[in-house]
């Protein structure tokens, strides 16, 4: 028998520190003795930081007692000296009683001295006890400090009744947090298996996924969604996950709250959306992926009523306000000020912006009606010569789709790109060959127009001509240079034939562009089916 009394559940005693708090932990003796009561004594090595309540008692064979230790904290300290082990001693002494009272309990405090020093009995003197500090600034500190064996042993030591992993240290940021603010997702996931609470919030009202969010923190972000941390805004926030993310320019964590069902149009507090954010931030690359997956570019926030083209628009970002339109912002709708965006710009003196947001739009109309005095108005107020509509279209082509003759004669003489192509390779020679327009080609033929361009598709306007049997421009094309190509012939733009016909069935979409084919279409030659 080497002793009287074992410790349970070991031989460390964890002591709870948290500010301004009595800081105490319990350690549980038991007799080992079948038959015998024992008496044990246990005393601290420095009795300055240490109580011990009992200090000495009896115990009954195979009975329990526990021993509450006291810990004194350092004037002017929140933490002890040394932590997580404290580097203090205990003496526990322990004596078989065989002739103790049965009820032990009125014994406690009042065991005599000498039963632990006479030499006529065996005194057992166990040195092995020591104290593991636990606590919410225990644990901060070593969160903060990112002393991953230390907190894994604090956490396991600690009583579970309080739930250490939801710890928070004196500024209200929890352990989740702290671990956040390293860029550890070691640590998250070390706490994360304690089962801490995934939405608990930081005196900012944050969540630790907004925070994660907020940070770029990509790994982080996914340990949490595993965990199935929610993406909603929380009440206590102004920005839910995908704000923070969007205004931080963070597409690799917009992508995985967007893969676990994030609301892509969802509203911060003042009810501006991601896209918004994403625009007033110039992330461009976040807005693309909002578009992409169905955020409304139209979408108006709360306080002023501004759709992201507006604030576009007020920044002079002139490659956003191209990316809007092309995904079909409206220009023309108002906000709480009753002003479009094009309003916004000028206010704002963005006059880059104005061809896009109006000159632009008004340059178009004004060739697809052939009002060349409109045209030169225009072009003198800033519209650009080359602007492009949202599908890529300059007024040169729609000039040539309508067979505006002389205002493709003044654009050409203006300086504008003859071969410049929309969205699909069309140049203005393939619109005006599409709609039949023999003057408004020989032109363009006249003024070294490509004859031998090809649209996405591979098509030249030589193959489109034929296809519609315009054998009089067909002839024009050859003429200026023009050459045929046996590679699939018919069969090659069979498939891709013809954007007027395709366009103008298509007018259920109610695209600008449809309407602006429907619109010239009553003056195109007839359609051959092929």
């Amino acid at each position: 028998m080497d002793r009287l009394v074992s410790l349970e559940p070991s031989n460390q005693v964890a002591v709870r520190i948290e500010p301004g708090q009595r800081c105490h932990g319990e350690l549980t003796l038991r007799n080992v003795m079948y038959t015998m009561p024992i008496a044990f004594k246990l005393q601290p090595m420095n009795k300055s930081r240490y109580t011990i309540r009992p200090q000495s008692a009896v115990i009954l064979p195979l009975a329990t007692l526990s021993v509450e230790i006291t810990y004194i904290l350092p004037p002017n300290s929140s933490l002890p000296e040394t932590f997580p082990h404290s580097k203090d001693s205990f003496l526990l002494h322990s004596v078989v009683v065989p002739g103790a009272v049965k009820d032990a309990s009125s014994t406690l405090d009042s065991i005599p001295n000498d039963w632990f020093a006479t030499r006529k009995k065996q005194v057992f003197i166990d040195s092995s006890i020591n104290v593991c500090f636990v606590g919410s600034s225990i644990l901060s500190y070593l969160v903060s400090k990112g002393s991953m064996d230390e907190i894994r042993e604090v956490l396991e030591k600690s009583d579970p009744s309080w739930h250490a992993c939801d710890s928070i240290d004196t500024q209200g940021q929890t352990l989740l947090h702290l671990a956040i603010a390293q860029s550890r997702p070691d640590l998250v996931q070390l706490l994360l298996e304690f089962e801490p609470d995934i939405g608990a919030r930081n005196q900012s009202g944050c969540s630790p996924l907004e925070t994660a969010s907020g940070a770029g923190e990509v790994l982080i972000v996914e340990l949490l969604l595993a965990r199935r941390a929610r993406t909603e805004r929380s009440e206590s926030s102004n920005w839910g996950p995908i704000h923070f993310a969007a205004a931080g320019g963070h597409l690799e964590v917009m992508r995985l709250l967007l893969l676990k069902g994030a609301d892509v149009d969802a509203k911060t507090e003042d009810g501006r959306t991601a896209l918004h954010l994403a625009v007033e931030e110039y992330h461009r690359d976040c807005a693309k992926l909002l578009l992409a997956s169905g955020s409304r570019p139209d979408s108006r926030g709360a306080h002023n009523g501004d759709t992201a083209l507006h604030v576009a628009a007020g920044l002079g970002d002139e490659g956003m306000v191209k990316l809007l339109l092309q995904k079909g912002a409206n220009k023309d709708i108002r906000n709480q000020n009753g002003k479009t965006a094009y309003d916004v710009a000028a206010d704002c003196g963005q006059t880059r912006l104005y061809d896009a947001l109006k000159l632009g739009d008004g340059l178009c109309s004004a060739a697809r009606k052939g009002e060349v005095r409109s045209i030169h108005r225009l072009l003198e107020n800033g519209a650009s010569l080359n602007g492009k509509d949202q599908h890529g279209w300059t007024a040169l082509h729609r000039a040539a789709f309508k067979g505006r003759i002389d205002v493709v004669r003044a654009l050409i003489n203006k300086g504008i790109d003859i071969n410049a192509k929309d969205e699909d390779g069309y140049t203005a020679l393939h619109c005006a060959t599409e709609s039949g327009n023999g003057e408004v080609i020989e032109l363009l033929v006249k003024k070294r127009a490509d004859v031998e361009a090809r649209t996405n598709k591979g098509v030249t306007a030589l193959q489109i001509a034929e296809s519609l049997h315009y054998s009089g421009i067909a002839r024009i094309l050859m003429q200026g240079g023009a050459s045929r190509d046996d590679v699939g012939s018919m069969q090659a733009i069979s498939g891709s034939v013809f954007r007027i016909k395709s366009e103008v069935g298509a007018i259920k979409n109610k695209s600008s562009r449809t309407r602006a084919l429907q619109s010239s279409f009553d003056h195109s030659m007839p359609l051959v089916v092929l």
